[in-house]
């Protein structure tokens, strides 16, 4: 063996296809879980193309089933709810409570669960995790009216008010997973901010409120679709017919005795653009959100 020979060794070969498939040998499909999978998921597709069908047909074009494509295609029935539901007026009144809602969710909910999870050999503290836990099991249909009698009572029969009760309703649940997620990260982070003096607010909004990412997505976009969607709080405690909310607005396409079902369908699907577009952009925090906030 020549000295040119050890200086410039022989690349090594490149991986041939037999190489690569050796190593997904062991992958397998697993086909009775796909078809399981791909039914499921017509639980979500057929309602959702029976929707859309639905908001571009004519009222002579409903009947049957529901299911037929319409001929011609009515993209007037669009405008038509627009201009019924008075949507700028009810779009920003339900954007003013969702994002309200989402904002106070994530502030109260965190500071909450941060106290809770660092003081937790205090009996006050574990004591008020179990009182936030038992208000879960508590149904709120229960509650509703006196919240309500209480709410008029100090003026808040109106968004604001709507979103008062969003955020203390979701402290339990919020509170729950934000402090599994807490406990994972570590304490030296703290102590060593608190050697060069930072403050207890100082930590938590610099260090611990940025390291939740994940799971203020996760608790976001609950807040998000439970405000968005919410229905029954705004028909029962605003008073102003002017500052409905969506949902509640779109009760006008249903009447005693008939439903206008395509404008009703057509503005189902204009108040649903807005989650579809929160969703796909906070989707991928979600799931890791809640699997890091599990592991201990």
């Amino acid at each position: 063996m020549t000295a040119s020979t050890l200086s410039n060794p022989v690349p090594a070969a490149p991986p041939t296809g037999r190489t690569r498939k050796s190593s997904r040998e062991g992958y397998k499909v697993n086909w009775w879980l796909t078809a399981l999978m791909l039914v499921a998921s017509l639980t979500v597709l057929l309602p959702l193309y029976f929707t859309v069908a639905m908001a571009l047909k004519s009222p002579d074009q409903i009947g049957g089933t529901g299911l037929a494509w319409p001929n011609p295609m009515n993209w007037e029935n669009f405008a038509a709810a627009y201009v019924a539901t008075n949507f700028p007026r009810a779009f920003m009144s339900t954007a003013f409570v969702t994002v309200f809602s989402v904002l106070g969710s994530l502030v109260c909910s965190s500071l909450v669960a941060y106290a809770i999870a660092r003081n937790w050999n205090r009996k006050f503290f574990r004591g008020s995790f179990v009182y936030l836990l038992s208000a879960m099991f508590i149904p709120f249909p229960v509650i509703i009216l006196p919240l309500i009698k209480q709410t008029a009572l100090l003026g808040l029969d109106n968004p604001a008010g709507v979103v008062f009760l969003h955020v203390l309703g979701g402290i339990s649940f919020n509170t729950l997973l934000y402090i599994a997620f807490v406990r994972s990260i570590p304490v030296e982070l703290e102590e060593s901010a608190r050697m060069d003096g930072a403050t207890t607010w100082q930590v938590f909004r610099k260090i611990i409120f940025p390291l939740l990412a994940p799971m203020n997505a996760t608790v976001g976009i609950f807040a998000f679709l439970g405000s968005w969607n919410d229905f029954l709080l705004p028909q029962m405690m605003i008073a102003d017919p002017a500052l409905q909310t969506l949902p509640v607005v779109q009760m006008l396409f249903q009447g005693e005795f008939n439903t206008n079902y395509s404008l009703a369908f057509a503005s189902y699907l204009m108040a649903m653009a807005p989650t579809l577009v929160v969703y796909i952009l906070a989707q991928r925090w979600v799931l890791s959100g809640v699997m890091r906030g599990a592991v201990k």
